[in-house]
């Protein structure tokens, strides 16, 4: 195209910030971007990331292992990875002299502990590229223009409308930007929600709040998939890493059960009932004098092993030579197989991630680009991706970004 192109992003959250600082560079400049947000402020999402730290992205280099983190979008990512991933954007936050460090799980963060570092960097290069974010700019239409300069007209509630070449769309999970996309021909895979934490029915287990389990599996029985991690018990039942990729895993299997399922818990890190019974028979004979209570195998704390005896019916100062065979059976099916009744989804912390959006296989992931409305570009979770916690899900914005930016610059070749 002769004229310098007009670019409009729709959202000024994580992926809409980079996406738009991403295309600048791509172009070198020669284009005229704009942001526009509904709400009052910008990356929001982002502040409150990581209990306010944000949790910028992951320590996971391998393209293939780094894809397996996503519920949904794995296929598409494992390529995607190749052009962009965490090393990538350790480097691009580290040359806008932002350094971020790796915790003993992986995640990252920035150095300072800070959301407002992240928040602070993307603002400063805005304003270094003179991109401007409009702000309380709710979107009404997106209209496809036939034989004109520009290709779209995008109307605003208060009736402003304006015209652009090229419309990126970085809205995340927003139902009222998912039904203008429909009118476009695009599919919305139902959204529901993902990452949360999982509410028990009433049980004493809960007053063992605080207490982390450190090599749990758990399941939806019959025939869900065992995710493993440590097990943070709460007052309203179970949270921490193996507890929310449950959530992610099985967000539709949950959803469609009205979050009314039965939970399968291992106790012992994924150990078949066989081997731990295995285990006690033989310290029946090794250890016969010594206290069943006394020294819990597989790290588990010794509160907790108190109520797995006392679900047992095994009295805690008994001695491994008072175990019967039944004893022995019973505790090992506790220890292995414990069926835990859920009864509704709770929240975890403040970041709300949704399964569903833009049906994947409407977007040339090469480009990003809409493959039934050519000059619309996806980014992010407006997309039907999701990762599990532990900064996928902003590493999906960052990736997606890098590839529209220069899937753009092949449209006007700078």
């Amino acid at each position: 195209m002769g004229h310098k192109p007009k670019i409009a992003v729709i959202g000024a959250g994580a992926s809409g910030c980079f996406a738009a600082l991403q295309i600048y560079e791509s172009l070198k400049g020669n284009a005229t971007i704009q942001i526009f947000e509904r709400s009052k402020e910008p990356l929001t999402k982002l502040r409150i990331s990581g209990g306010g730290r944000c949790n910028v992205t992951h320590q996971l280099f391998d393209p293939e292992l780094l894809s397996l983190r996503y519920p949904r979008g794995q296929k598409e990512l494992r390529w995607a990875f190749e052009r962009f991933q965490p090393k990538d954007t350790i480097e691009w936050f580290a040359k806008r002299g932002v350094t971020l460090k790796a915790e003993a799980d992986g995640r990252m963060f920035p150095i300072t502990d800070k959301s407002e570092t992240i928040i602070n960097c993307f603002l400063n290069e805005l304003q270094k590229y003179k991109i401007p974010i409009h702000f309380e700019q709710g979107l009404v239409g997106i209209y496809q223009l036939e034989n004109q300069i520009e290709r779209f007209r995008l109307l605003w509630e208060g009736g402003k409308e304006e015209f652009f070449d090229i419309v990126v769309m970085a809205t995340g999970s927003n139902r009222k930007v998912w039904s203008i996309l429909e009118k476009l021909n695009h599919t919305i895979v139902d959204p529901v929600p993902s990452l949360f934490t999982l509410t028990l029915a009433n049980t004493d287990l809960m007053e063992l709040t605080g207490l982390v389990i450190p090599n749990a599996e758990i399941k939806i029985v019959p025939k869900g998939k065992a995710q493993s991690g440590p097990i943070l018990i709460t007052h309203w039942g179970l949270s921490g890493p193996a507890a929310l990729r449950l959530s992610a895993w099985e967000a539709r299997t949950l959803f469609e059960a009205n979050y009314k399922v039965e939970l399968s818990l291992n106790w012992v890190g994924g150990q078949s009932t066989q081997i731990v019974e295995e285990t006690y028979s033989k310290k029946k004979e090794s250890s016969a004098s010594e206290k069943i209570s006394a020294n819990p195998d597989w790290k588990l704390p010794s509160r907790f092993f108190d109520w797995i005896l006392k679900e047992s019916n095994i009295q805690a100062n008994k001695r491994y030579s008072d175990l019967s065979k039944s004893d022995i059976r019973v505790l090992s099916l506790n220890l292995t197989q414990k069926k835990l009744q859920m009864v509704a989804k709770g929240v975890f912390k403040d970041e709300f991630v949704t399964a569903g959006g833009v049906n994947r296989k409407e977007i040339q992931f090469q480009t990003m680009e809409s493959k039934l409305c050519p000059g619309l570009y996806f980014v992010g979770e407006v997309i039907d991706i999701d990762g599990i916690t532990g900064g996928f899900n902003f590493q999906n914005a960052w990736t997606t970004s890098v590839i529209a930016a220069q899937g753009i610059r092949k449209t006007f070749v700078i």
